[in-house]
Parts: C-alpha cells; structure tokens; sequence
C-alpha cells in the first residue's frame, strides 16, 4: 500500500540539496516519487535520510558499571560487569536507542556475549530483537585469540594476586582460541540462521594486537573467496599504536599485502594511524568508521579524520555504545565531527551536508545496507522526519535547514522514522517494543548481576592498578 509523507523541506542529498513543499511516497520498501509544489499544512517539517551507527556494540550503558573516564585497556575489563543478562532484552535496548535517535541501521560488532547459550543462538536473539525493532543490521561475531588482558605477558598482572582472584580473572577474560577454520565456519553457520535483507553477517576480528597472523589471514582470504565484509577496530589507542611498532613494524602494509585491506573491510577509530597508513587504507577502498565522543570518553585521542578524508578514503560516524551523553544520539555525533574536523578558518574540509550525505552512504556501504542513502525513487525509503518548528524556533528569516541541523540538531527533533518503508518510531517512541518497560527489565536483572560479581568487584582497584603498570611499563608511549 502506498505512502505518502509531506515535508516542508526535505533533503534528497548533497548533489540535489534540500526542496521545499515536498511530497515523498513510497511502497514495497522504496521510494516512487517525490513530488514538488505540495501544499503543506500544519507543523512544519524537515525530511532527511535516516541516519546510520556505522560501528556499535550493542551493549549495556558502560557508566551504569563503573567504567567512567578510564582508557580502554581498563575499560574493557571493567565492563565485564555488564555482560548481557539477556541477549535479546540487551540487543532491544540497544537497538531502540539507536532506532530512537533515527537510525535505519547500526553495526553490531558482538564482543561480549552473555555465555548463556550457544553463540548461534545469542546471534538469533539479536536478530529476533533487530525485527522487533524495525531496523537493519550488521552483525559480526568480534573473534581474538591472543592477549586477553594486556598485550602480552599478563603474568607481571596476575603477580601478587591472590589464587582466588587470578581465577575470577581469568574465569572472565581467558577463553581457549577458537581455531580460524572453527570461527569461520561459525559464521557461515550464523549467517545461514540469520542473514537477510535487513541483515549483513560479516566477518569480525577484534583487532591486530587480540588476533594471530593466522586467524587474519583466514579471515582476509575467506572475505576474498565469499565478498563477506570484514569489520575490525584498528590503532585505538596510544597503547595499541605502541605495541605494533615495538612487535608489528609494518602492520598495516602487512594487511595490505595479504588482501586484508579492501573495499569490503571497515576499520574502527584509526585514532593513531599515520599518513602513509591512511594512504593504503584508502588506496583499498576500505572505509573508517570515527567515533568521536566514544575516543573522548576513553581518552584514546583525536582521529585524523581529516587527513584520511584529504587521501581519499570514505568516512562513516559511529555511536560506539558511548555518544557524549551516553544517549546514542548519533546526529549530535556527527555534529561534533563536523565541528572538530570540519576545517580551519576559511578553509573547509566538508560543508556540514556534504559530511552528512558522507556519512549515510558510507556508513550504509558499512553495514551492507542497500541504496546510497539519497533520497530518490528507486531508492530504500529509509526516512527520518524532524521537527522543523523546533529546528528552526526563531523563525526570523530563511535559512539552510541543514545548517542549522548541524548548528542545533539533536535527537529531541525526531518525530518519524521509517525504515523498509516501516513506521518503527513515532513521536520519540519505538513502535515495535516498549523501550522503557525493557529498560526496566533490564535495570533489575543487572543488580541482581552485580552481587554475583561481587568478588571482581571487589578486587577491581588492585587489577586496575596492576593494568595501568603493565601498559605503562611495557609500552612506552612516548
């Protein structure tokens, strides 16, 4: 059945700009005609593609266990605190959140499952949960198999621990490998269970320093042979950037050589690359996912987004599980790239609806969604409606409704948005699960969790410590 939405504006992309009294309808999950001239009545509004969290978790707040204002090396581990008590309520509540803010789709690289079933079935959960929500997904099943507590010798951290609490460690954190063979197969198994229009499996290594040689040569050639896409983070922090020149000179030439880097490979934050790596990485064709609020949060530090921008490589905006307000709201993420990253006095990277349009079809070409994220005919009616009256509540004279949307834009705006041609959140509420009642669930079962985690809790502040000594000591950062 066909429909109709109505804007006062609405922006088909950075070629075609915005149009103003618009009438867009669509049918079947795509766009069929976009129609100018229309009278339009009542509350005004402004009709954007939906946004993309091309690179999140799908996880629990962090803050909620502790894990504030600490790098990532500690970060980690402390959020052992919220493994999901439930995969699918944790998936829902993710995925709202994301829905929520006007996402159609959100990267779902799996690092922590709940070891409440099997991993294939955790998988369906999350599926069950992206369907129930309305949106689409990629789903990558994170995978390492070396350095679970620091990047190599954890002995000198386990030194001094009482038996007790190095088995509460490693009970948590040390899991035998799984061999490339066995996880590749795992993930043709879950694609098998849950791959579909609304959702891309991919391939998900964790990352350089967590994964052998081996496993990213298994991975790089299976991508190859089957066009599955790869997602991976890639030199986060001081720390990651630090052990690669100490025991990987060369890493990233070496994933270029063996075909890891490629048009269908994603890599996370690249935070510490240099020049000469972002050259190869966009020589590939592979894309950077930056996550700005995220780096901040963790003090991991401030991505030359630019510079890969200027070399040529295709930049997409995650939320990473830790926007600025820990509320997932991915416009006001891309605000804050654009305002960091946007240029120098006179000279512009991108204009703000040029990183928008970047953002949504790179960010799209991430998650294997379809379409460019233009809105054309033809095209996944993939569709956010803001409120224009908000956006604009001075009303004094005309101006870019994307420049202000990049000026005062935040989530608070989203009235509508569909996704395959589906209503899943009107007015500030998902249409497809009750958020705060999930929420709810969620909050009781976690403290439950808690007194069960009692002894790590307990024996955090001499781990954290230990940690901090082995990074600092081991891995000079200077």
């Amino acid at each position: 059945m066909a429909t109709e939405l109505s804007a006062t504006s609405l922006f088909r992309g950075h070629a075609r700009g915005v149009s103003d009294n618009v009438v867009l309808r669509h049918d079947g999950g795509l766009i069929t005609d976009i129609s100018e001239g229309a009278a339009c009545s009542g509350p005004r509004s402004l009709v954007v593609p939906a946004f993309v969290n091309a690179h999140d978790h799908a996880r629990a707040t962090a803050s909620s266990f502790g894990a504030v204002g600490m790098p990532l090396e500690s970060w980690i581990l402390r959020t052992a605190l919220g493994s999901p008590v439930d995969p699918y309520l944790t998936a829902v509540s993710a995925l709202a959140r994301s829905a929520r803010a006007g996402c159609a789709a959100m990267m779902v690289h799996y690092t922590r499952p709940s070891g409440t079933m099997s991993l294939v079935d955790e998988a369906r959960a999350v599926a069950r949960a992206a369907a129930d929500v309305g949106i689409r997904i990629a789903f990558a099943l994170a995978v390492r198999d070396q350095n679970p507590i620091v990047y190599g010798d954890a002995e000198p951290v386990f030194s001094g621990l009482s038996r007790d609490d190095r088995k509460t460690v490693e009970d948590l954190f040390v899991r035998a490998p799984m061999s490339p063979r066995a996880y590749i197969e795992l993930t043709d198994t879950i694609a098998a269970a849950i791959a579909g229009p609304m959702i891309d499996v991919q391939l998900g290594p964790a990352g350089v320093q967590w994964c052998s040689k081996s496993l990213l040569e298994a991975i790089a050639e299976n991508s190859a042979l089957t066009g599955r896409h790869v997602h991976m983070h890639l030199l986060e922090t001081v720390y990651q950037r630090a052990w690669a020149d100490q025991h990987f000179p060369g890493m990233v030439r070496w994933l270029r050589d063996i075909g890891f880097l490629s048009e269908r490979l994603t890599l996370a934050h690249c935070i510490h690359a240099r020049p000469e790596e972002l050259e190869m990485i966009a020589a590939s064709g592979a894309r950077i996912v930056t996550n700005f609020s995220s780096n901040m949060h963790l003090r991991s530090g401030l991505a030359p987004i630019a510079v890969a921008h200027a070399c040529g490589c295709d930049i997409a905006v995650g939320v990473d599980g830790l926007a600025l307000d820990e509320d997932d709201d991915i416009l006001r993420e891309m605000r804050l790239v654009q305002m960091v990253h946007g240029g120098l006095g006179f000279k512009q990277t991108w204009t703000p609806a040029e990183l928008f349009a970047l953002a949504i079809r790179n960010g799209r070409s991430a998650t294997g969604a379809p379409g460019n994220g233009e809105l054309a005919p033809g095209n996944p009616a993939d569709v956010v409606v803001l409120d224009l009256d908000r956006l604009d509540r001075d009303r004094i004279m005309p101006v870019d409704p994307i420049a202000l949307l990049f000026a005062r834009g935040n989530a608070s705006l989203v009235k509508e948005v569909v996704v395959a041609g589906r209503t899943i959140v009107r007015d500030g509420a998902c249409v497809g699960v009750d958020l705060p009642a999930v929420e709810r669930e969620l909050r009781a079962m976690y403290r439950t969790n808690a007194g069960k985690l009692e002894n790590f809790q307990h024996m955090w502040p001499p781990l954290s410590e230990r940690l901090s000594g082995w990074f600092e000591q081991q891995l000079s950062c200077e």
